[in-house]
């Protein structure tokens, strides 16, 4: 059932640990209301901590202050985009109702921002753009374990492929790069990232598919 009011246009998603600038929602109104065509789409971050040890709160809104200092720029620059990045995304209402994110992908549910947003783009484009921004903290607590979300880096990409809304060269690059970087890592793991877990939940992954019953709803079993 939708229990949102009919008079909402525009449905945005923000995690927990993403810090908006002031103007975030005034320039995500115009940037739709500037851009017919795009249906989707994720702002500017101006530091993302997801990579590395993360970003403090203070950091994050020393950053976003410097930023909000200056007169915001009104000229909306679009990035036609394969996918948006879930920690900030914003939606036409018109273009995902109906729609719900893939219980399919449990757990952290990795690269279900990417399905979400390709199946918007029957209505219209998605993009990246410079009409909102903020700070992605990359918190490290309350995500899957090493195991889980190595698993996923390999079952999610061929089951979205499967399904559609994922190329097969995208999946190819996310899935040898995570498991190059994991093999690479374990011998001297950085102290945010367990490594040696994720190569584990590759390996894992990798078994199943030549036995043909690799799916990202595994992850609940190991």
């Amino acid at each position: 059932m939708d229990i949102l009011s009919p008079d909402t246009d525009i449905i945005a998603f923000f995690d927990d640990d993403y810090v908006p600038s002031k103007y975030c929602v005034e320039g995500i109104a115009r940037l739709f209301d500037n851009c017919p065509t795009v249906v989707g789409a994720s702002g500017h971050l101006l530091a993302d901590g997801v990579n590395g040890p993360g970003i403090s709160y203070a950091d994050a809104e020393a950053a976003i202050t410097a930023h909000d200092a200056n007169s915001p720029s009104h000229e909306i620059r679009l990035t036609p985009l394969h996918g948006l990045y879930g920690c900030n995304m914003a939606f036409r209402r018109s273009a995902i109702v109906g729609m719900t994110f893939d219980e399919a992908l449990p757990l952290y549910g990795w690269q279900e921002d990417i399905d979400f947003a390709r199946r918007a783009m029957v209505h219209g484009e998605i993009c990246g753009t410079n009409a909102f921004v903020g700070v992605h903290q990359g918190v490290k607590g309350g995500r899957s374990s090493g195991r889980q979300l190595g698993y996923s880096q390999i079952a999610n990409p061929i089951y979205l492929t499967r399904k559609g809304t994922m190329s097969i060269p995208l999946a190819a690059r996310l899935m040898i790069r995570n498991l190059a970087a994991n093999t690479a890592r374990s011998f001297a793991p950085e102290p945010w990232i367990d490594r040696k877990g994720r190569l584990m939940g590759n390996m894992i992954a990798l078994a199943d598919v030549v036995r043909f019953r690799s799916h990202p709803s595994r992850i609940l079993d190991i």
